[in-house]
């Protein structure tokens, strides 16, 4: 079937020849058409241009789009979308002053998420998380990375991915599903973190390469957590499986996790709220796409990552949302987008970038997604009648979506 939108206000993240990714000062340069039409064949992009250029075509629909814009669809690249319950207390206990590492030592955080995720059924498990997938998906989101991680046991791990994998086969949206046994140390193996190391070295990742349940790799490379020598032992480890690596870096500490991801080729590094001159260094003409998610650093109070310097620096930049029940929980890439813009000083056209095409990069699906380009998935959200895309990013409160369409087709639930 092939259909026109007609009469297209702005239409944006256009490109003849599709581009990887975009960087430092490029990522200011967002192309546009006004006064635009766009042409799907299918669940493909067939055309797009100046109304003026439009040729006739027989068209099985036409929509007329008069006053809206119409952009890509948020590539949202880091998100734990897949958990049991929520950690709703957590959040009062912040506001009585615990921070997040004493509410982890307290036998909250991470290891709460996990306790909840082993009790509960796969069948239940996939009903929670496919509400929130809905979710966002209305929000705007057309492409996601989900992890595991809230397992925390070869059953648990397992469940989760499977979840994912099934939400990926019954949903429209792309999902890529990154395997993250080491996001925490389990209470049994408190003092045998080597122990640990075997049993996702040895036992997990050879079944999930069994099933195929996972693309990429993941590690929480942190003071507290997992450091840098364990970070190391975990990607030979998931290399030898063929699983790509995205690492959790820079959150709370730098102690080299960003060094170890270029060395280990990791697609993204992602966090990065406190970044050094050498971080910044370490990722210059590097394949390796750093991850801001500004949601975590409004929800923890804790510092943003510094946009600004890096983008200066040369370097390109993601947004994601890092949706989970205990940092952020909200999958919402609109907010993403404004909180880029007020809280780390990016400008409407580098924040669009990073939430599209920048994004579609860090979950290796550039060449289908994250821009309006001849061939790609025909994954579009048609605004309301806005007066330019930085009303997006300026109207932080207020949705402006008016419909999404993934592979062709509208959304709707």
């Amino acid at each position: 079937m092939i259909t026109l939108f007609k009469n297209i206000k702005t239409l944006v993240q256009v490109e003849e020849i599709s581009k990887q990714f975009v960087s430092g000062k490029e990522m200011k340069n967002l192309p546009v058409i006004k006064n635009a039409f766009l042409i799907i064949k299918d669940e493909f992009i067939l055309d797009f241009g100046k109304m003026k250029d439009l040729k006739p075509l027989n068209f099985d629909v036409i929509i007329d789009v008069s006053g809206k814009i119409i952009l890509p669809t948020w590539c949202d690249s880091h998100t734990h979308l897949v958990y049991s319950g929520n950690r709703e207390q957590e959040f009062v206990d912040r506001i009585n002053g615990l921070s997040y590492e004493e509410i982890a030592n307290n036998g909250g955080g991470i290891l709460n998420s996990a306790k909840k995720l082993q009790q509960i059924s796969e069948a239940e498990l996939y009903k929670q998380s496919s509400k929130r997938l809905e979710e966002v998906i209305k929000l705007g989101t057309g492409a996601i990375e989900i992890k595991s991680g809230y397992g925390l046991t070869k059953e648990a791990e397992l469940k989760m991915l499977r979840v994912i994998k099934k939400l990926n086969e019954n949903y429209p949206i792309t999902i890529k599903a990154t395997f993250l046994g080491a996001h925490a140390l389990p209470l049994e193996y408190k003092n045998n973190k080597s122990g640990y190391l075997d049993l996702v070295i040895n036992e997990i990742l050879p079944e999930i390469s069994n099933e195929n349940l996972a693309e990429f790799f993941d590690v929480f490379c942190e003071t507290g957590y997992f450091d840098i020598n364990d970070t190391i032992r975990l990607l030979k480890a998931a290399k030898k499986y063929n699983l790509k690596p995205k690492i959790h870096v820079n959150q709370f500490n730098a102690i080299g996790g960003i060094q170890a991801g270029v060395e280990f080729k990791a697609l993204s590094v992602d966090h990065l709220e406190e970044m050094r001159d050498e971080d910044i260094v370490a990722l210059k003409d590097t394949k390796t796409m750093p991850v801001a998610l500004p949601s975590c650093s409004y929800f923890l109070s804790i510092p943003y990552t510094p946009a600004r310097k890096m983008i200066d620096a040369g370097l390109p930049l993601a947004l994601a949302t890092d949706y989970n029940p205990g940092s952020t929980p909200s999958g919402n890439m609109n907010f993403v987008v404004s909180t880029a813009c007020i809280k780390m000083k990016m400008t409407p056209e580098e924040a669009i970038n990073a939430a599209t095409k920048n994004g579609a990069y860090a979950m290796g699906i550039e060449k289908t997604h994250g821009s309006i380009c001849k061939g790609k998935k025909a994954n579009f959200i048609i605004t309301k009648e806005i007066p330019s895309y930085s009303f997006i990013p300026y109207s932080f409160g207020s949705p402006q979506i008016l419909k999404v369409f993934l592979e062709g087709k509208e959304i709707i639930f």
